[in-house]
């Protein structure tokens, strides 16, 4: 689910490449990857995980990949500033779609920068396609899932500590989804930007791998980044909750602790 600036760099040419940048139209007015079209999934929040809401949410995707212009034999890559939250919610999405050739730039274009590869400035068009991926249930949580589970879960916050204990409000509610365990997704990137290596997240996702996990944060961006390091680590039965805390802290029939 990772690729290298080597990688990439080595690919760009590729007629089956797509290559997202999903910074700010700022940040890619200011330049780019070459060929890299500019998807900005921050605005694709979503905090409803009813039944009707998750069906909503799959019509939605499917036209924003669409748009994107996936088809089975395309390879996806996602970049962002760093290893970062935005292309990790880009490759969940597309693996929740069964699509599994897709993946996030390591250390994302700092990275690429830093090393002195190519940089455009033009924008590039969309070349639109009919996507019908077929949803995959088992990397995906709703908010009932987790009610009807919570002793069962091994409930990760993807969070800052201060939103996990409730001093920092986000939400109608502050504090957490009962016993669930805070561990920063920031804690798996090195400074550069990258990931760490499997031997020192694993010190931080101690647990056996066939432990069910549901990560979660805000809006489900944060909790992306620490899905893929635990897929990275082989953990077998991980979800994200895609509601994440915008929907839990803000629904006053769901327990919370802080």
């Amino acid at each position: 689910m990772l690729i290298s600036t080597s990688e990439l760099n080595s690919i760009l040419d590729d007629s089956n490449l797509i290559i997202a940048d999903t910074r700010s139209f700022k940040e890619y007015s200011e330049g780019h990857i070459p060929g890299a079209v500019h998807l900005d999934l921050f605005a694709f929040h979503w905090i409803d995980t009813s039944k009707q809401g998750i069906e909503n949410f799959n019509n939605q995707s499917k036209s924003l990949l669409s748009f994107l212009g996936v088809t089975p034999e395309k390879k996806v890559v996602f970049y962002d500033s760093v290893s970062g939250m935005l292309a990790a919610r880009g490759v969940w999405m597309l693996m929740y779609f069964s699509h599994q050739n897709t993946m996030m730039l390591d250390g994302g274009i700092t990275k690429w920068q830093k090393e002195n590869l190519a940089i455009e400035t033009n924008p590039n068009g969309f070349k639109p396609s009919d996507f019908s991926g077929k949803t995959n249930p088992e990397i995906i949580s709703g908010f009932e899932y987790i009610q009807d589970n919570l002793e069962n879960l091994k409930i990760l916050d993807a969070r800052s500590p201060g939103e996990y204990d409730g001093s920092t409000i986000r939400a109608a509610q502050s504090g957490h989804i009962p016993n669930a365990i805070n561990i920063d997704w920031s804690q798996n990137l090195r400074e550069d930007g990258t990931f760490k290596n499997d031997e020192e997240l694993s010190k931080m996702y101690d647990y056996p791998k066939d432990t069910e996990i549901v990560t979660y944060c805000q809006g489900a961006y944060r909790a992306a980044n620490s899905f893929l390091v635990l897929k990275k680590l082989g953990f077998s039965n991980v979800k994200v909750y895609l509601g994440s805390w915008g929907e839990w802290g803000n629904r006053l029939d769901l327990p919370v602790e802080n």
